[in-house]
């Protein structure tokens, strides 16, 4: 099941790429894995998914202790502080970075390791009360700060719109992120401003962010099924 239904999201990504002009290598499929089993994580990683999203710092430690170096998970969570020391050695990326006072934390338990990461300014790009993320307006001096930390890369940006039954509202929030993106490569305030990252699209609307920019779509439910609702650990042999 898990192979069926990353070949056809595979293919519905491909699909949307080349109907927009795009390249369809340019998009990148982030697997949501938070409450999903190891052995189906396993099963993905046979079919060469190798980026996983992860929600939680206790359940992605524990996945990556099971699947040591085979996978990159990327954190598409909320991330304390205070979980900062964890996160600098187990994930990929963090595409949730919001504040000077997390990057500086990062960039802190990163140096005592002497690695770098690669990291998104995560957006409240929908200005929702029920969100994460810096405003829109707070970005630019963010990422000015975020600048003079040596162990972070800032790729791009990341968001989550305001959540909405019907996925064509996504559009302008999509749209906003990438102009944004835009303003700031100009101000060259990424570690690569000719190559900017806009994680933006989930199983309900990945194709509408895609139409808008996005080079990474973060899916969950439309390759695992439904997630256990019980708050049981999802982590198996």
């Amino acid at each position: 099941m898990i192979t069926e239904n990353l070949r056809r999201i595979r293919d519905r990504i491909k699909r949307c790429a080349l109907v927009s002009q795009r390249k369809p290598e340019d998009v990148q499929l982030i697997a949501v894995t938070k409450k999903i089993a190891v052995p189906l994580m396993r099963e993905a990683l046979q079919d060469g998914q190798f980026f996983f999203g992860e929600n939680y710092i206790q359940e992605a430690e524990q996945k990556k202790d099971e699947l040591c170096e085979s996978v990159g998970l990327h954190l598409r969570g909320h991330l304390q502080s205070n979980k900062a020391k964890t996160a600098a050695r187990i994930f990929y990326m963090i595409q949730t970075v919001d504040s000077l006072k997390l990057a500086s934390a990062l960039n802190k338990h990163l140096d005592s390791l002497n690695r770098t990461m690669k990291i998104l300014v995560q957006v409240n790009i929908g200005n929702d009360p029920n969100k994460s993320g810096a405003m829109p307006e707070d970005a630019e001096k963010l990422l000015r700060q975020i600048k003079a930390l040596e162990r972070l890369e800032p790729l791009g940006l990341m968001t989550i719109p305001p959540l909405t039954d019907n996925p064509e509202m996504a559009r302008p929030h999509f749209r906003a992120l990438r102009l944004l993106a835009i303003e700031l490569a100009r101000k060259e305030l990424f570690h690569d401003s000719s190559r900017i990252e806009l994680s933006m699209g989930m199983s309900d609307d990945f194709e509408i962010a895609i139409e808008e920019g996005a080079t990474m779509v973060r899916i969950g439910t439309a390759i695992f099924g439904q997630r256990p609702q019980n708050g049981g650990s999802a982590v198996g042999r």
